[in-house]
């Protein structure tokens, strides 16, 4: 994958979260937050457990969940969602995601 590394693109800045998501079998975000982050996006602590990745067309909290899942939502480019999915699943990631739309309709959801 091209180096994708910075700040969300501008016009994404401007959407209200349009993805959601539970990371299923993860106790902890830390070890998703490292993943991305080896693959170039930015990660920073967000609050006691949770993190924030991001890249220029996809900017997520990974925040985990009654100890055995790890929430995910934020903002992602809607023609860069499948890249979202399929990076989870190389992560090995059991998931499952939804994209909204600027009227708030589910357009996508997916599982993997």
């Amino acid at each position: 994958m091209p180096d994708e590394s910075g700040d969300l693109a501008p016009e994404w800045t401007k959407l209200s979260n349009n993805v959601c998501g539970v990371l299923h079998g993860h106790r902890d975000a830390a070890p998703m937050a490292g993943r991305f982050e080896r693959l170039g996006w930015r990660s920073r602590s967000s609050s006691w457990y949770g993190y924030e990745v991001g890249t220029t067309w996809c900017e997520v909290e990974l925040e985990p969940i009654d100890g055995q899942a790890v929430l995910l939502n934020g903002v992602v480019d809607p023609s860069r969602f499948d890249d979202l999915t399929a990076l989870l699943t190389r992560f090995g990631a059991t998931y499952t995601l939804e994209l909204y739309d600027e009227g708030d309709n589910l357009p996508r959801e997916t599982h993997g």
